[in-house]
């Protein structure tokens, strides 16, 4: 089956051979051969070898006529950046000339290279051949395409005066091209002096079909996603954004304006001159601000440049606009659509800055009385999770209105809690930025924010209990509790664990990656614990004690001890079961088997969670024990586990020639094989809480390999 790439290159081989035929001589049409050719292209765009290979036919003369040249141009979409050598090869094709192309394919080259200029892989090419190109103004024939293509790429080194000169000489016929790039050469010297030149009606240099482009940014896009390589824009990110295409969405919203800078001195630097990251660090200083402030929320340039350059009154600028812009949504006076571009481009403006402006986030509490809690859904929640430490009082009006406006879906529910999460990733690295973390900051915030947390989790996990639900909750807990035991931060915030109620429900949904980050969460809980009593005995109350130290008890029993829903044990709470509902359990165990019994259920052998891996542990280890006996010479183990694994269990085995293990080396065993697994948490409460196993090496992946 033939596929686009070699229907393209047959197909591009077939139309150049036919144009070195003189029509007359071919022996067929090669009309049909050009559309299908530019049908091809259109669909799937080509790649630079192809792309090259139609320059070629397109720059040289031949025998093609000029209506399938013109198809062919109409159709040049390129599925790559554009290489510098196909640049000046289309450059070199320009002008007078036996050798050139007609002055109609001349003016085509140039309107496309003004379409596909922002997919240009080195745009400075276009800069070294500057002189070229303005040299050129004096073919009247193609003059209107090249002052579009100098507008694009003018920048205020290309500005000298014998090159305003020769503009006001060739102004003079009041041709409106000629003026609208004179104006742009005003624009970067607002000082030169040009008289009546630049009254007259000039063009205004829009794009020539943005519907072209389109199709080409969807070509460019379904190439990237199949090849893995985003070539929509320049990976380095310092040049300013000069074109309202931004990385796999939709135009900039037409009320932000874009990078320009007009007032500028003869030692400063303007950001349209920064291409690099080199560039940018030895100009910063001298980068002359733009005119407007308020292009800094979609041009990731101005926004290092305002991040690095912190001012109060650049930063006044840039809020006080975004008011103003905000004030028209909230008065009613633009659509879905623009409302939703604004958030879009206020998630990448907050993300960058790291901070959300207080406008912003007073805005969000107005919008919050009318907002149906689904258009721009995530974009607001992205932009809320960079709200700065502040009173809780103070955060919740701004929590309980939102809480109010989402869906009772578990989506809206798990995203809301995914903004808590985030505000504590935020926070921490708020505060860890901070050289002495003031006595002033409002930590109780985090405290707060965790207990409001708690409620929401409880809620997701009892209404939608699934694993991707107790995944997101493990994700808010396990950010949690890196935040309250990270060592800077330790001393200074307090700990709400989580509810009884939810440390249960996430240990018996029977999942193993749930089961162990639970673990890992509550453990990483009890150090912080300890070390906040050792500071300070009253810095928890007795009731938080037992009721994390229930929750550790009764986890171990589970897991550990064999004694799952005992509520004898000191600080064990039984899982919070009754008595009752403990002995009706056990009457269903009983009818089941004579052997089992409850109190087993849910450790290493009997949890649905763990059961399969822990008898493949043991195994492995007869699997090494009778490889150790052939190479020795030694007969192998007469009799194997049949699983499940009790000690009794284990007992018969060794009495019956079988593997030689014990109850403590098993679960030891099953412990390093959770840990060279990746499943360290269980492993890690254990250590912590059960003094007889404090100490014992974490293992690697090689303890798999059977290390006993």
């Amino acid at each position: 089956m033939t596929t686009p790439e070699q229907l393209l290159n047959d197909l591009i081989e077939d139309v150049v051979e036919a144009s070195k035929t003189p029509a007359k001589k071919r022996g067929i049409n090669v009309k049909p051969t050009v559309a299908q050719l530019a049908s091809a292209i259109y669909e799937h765009g080509i790649n630079k070898e192809q792309l090259g290979k139609l320059l070629d036919l397109i720059c040289t003369p031949s025998y093609l006529d000029q209506a399938s040249l013109n198809a062919l141009l109409n159709n040049l979409y390129p599925a790559t950046s554009i290489q510098s050598d196909h640049i000046l090869k289309l450059v070199g094709c320009l002008g007078q000339g036996e050798l050139k192309p007609s002055y109609s394919i001349q003016a085509g080259l140039l309107r496309w290279l003004v379409m596909v200029y922002h997919v240009i892989q080195e745009p400075v090419i276009l800069s070294h051949a500057y002189a070229v190109l303005f040299n050129l103004l004096e073919t009247a024939a193609i003059r209107p395409q090249l002052c579009h293509v100098l507008a694009v790429i003018t920048r205020r080194k290309h500005v000298r005066p014998f090159r305003i000169q020769a503009l006001l000489q060739f102004s003079r016929t009041s041709d409106p091209p000629l003026i609208g790039l004179l104006r742009i050469f005003k624009d970067y010297y607002p000082e030169i002096i040009v008289a009546e030149a630049v009254r007259g009606k000039a063009s205004a240099f829009k794009h020539p079909d943005l519907a072209w482009r389109e199709r080409l940014n969807d070509i460019q896009r379904e190439h990237a996603q199949r090849t893995a390589i985003d070539s929509l824009q320049p990976r380095h990110g310092f040049s300013v954004n000069r074109d309202n295409f931004r990385r796999g969405a939709a135009p900039r919203p037409s009320g932000v304006p874009g990078v320009h800078t007009s007032h500028a001195k003869e030692t400063s630097v303007t950001l349209e001159e920064v291409n690099s990251a080199d560039k940018f660090v030895q100009k910063m200083d001298k980068i002359e601000l733009p005119n407007q402030l308020a292009a800094v929320l979609a041009d990731p340039l101005l926004q290092k440049l305002l991040v690095l350059r912190k001012d109060e009154t650049t930063s006044r600028r840039v809020t006080l606009w975004i008011g103003a812009a905000l004030a028209d949504f909230l008065e009613g006076n633009s659509d879905t659509k623009s409302f939703v571009d604004m958030m879009d481009v206020l998630v990448e403006y907050v993300t960058r800055a790291k901070e959300t402006p207080p406008i912003v986030l007073n805005f969000l509490v107005k919008l919050f009385a009318t907002w149906n809690g689904i258009d721009a859904q995530s974009s607001i929640l992205s932009i809320m999770s960079f709200a700065t430490l502040v009173d809780f009082s103070d955060l919740e009006l701004l929590l309980v209105p939102l809480e109010n406006c989402l869906p009772a879906t578990a989506e809206a529910q798990l995203s809301l809690l995914g903004l808590y999460r985030d505000l504590l990733r935020h926070w921490t690295a708020l505060l860890k930025s901070l050289e002495v973390v003031p006595e002033g900051r409002p930590l109780k915030s985090v405290r707060g924010l965790q207990v409001r947390a708690n409620a929401l989790a409880l809620n997701l996990v009892h209404a939608f209990p699934s694993q991707r639900v107790h995944a997101g909750v493990l994700e808010f807990y396990e950010q949690a509790a890196a935040t309250t035991t990270d060592p800077a931060l330790e001393p200074f915030l307090r700990i709400a664990h989580p509810p009884a109620e939810l440390v249960y429900s996430l240990f018996f949904a029977s999942s193993l990656v749930n089961v162990s980050r639970l673990s890992g969460v509550l453990a990483r809980y009890k150090t912080a614990f300890e070390a906040a009593m050792v500071r300070d005995r009253s810095a928890y109350t007795n009731k938080d004690l037992r009721q994390f130290n229930g929750f550790l008890m009764d986890l171990c029993n589970c897991l550990w001890r064999g004694r799952a829903f005992n509520a004898t044990d000191r600080n064990a709470l039984a899982c919070t079961a009754s008595p009752a509902v403990v002995s009706r359990y056990q009457r269903y165990v009983d009818s089941l088997n004579d052997d089992l019994h409850l109190h087993w259920l849910f450790g290493f052998s009997f949890s649905p969670a763990l059961c399969l891996r822990s008898i493949s542990y043991v195994r492995r280890l007869e699997d090494e024990a009778d490889a150790e006996a052939l190479s020795a010479g030694r007969r192998g183990l007469s009799t194997r586990h049949a699983g499940p694994v009790t000690q009794s269990s284990l007992q018969r085995l060794a009495a019956a020639r079988g593997l030689q293990l014990s109850w403590a080396e098993y679960r030891v065993h099953v412990l390093q094989g959770l840990d060279g697994e990746g499943f360290v948490g269980i492993g890690a409460l254990m250590r912590n809480v059960m003094k007889g196993l404090q100490g014992t090496p974490v293992s690697s992946q090689a303890s798999l390999t059977g290390a006993r």
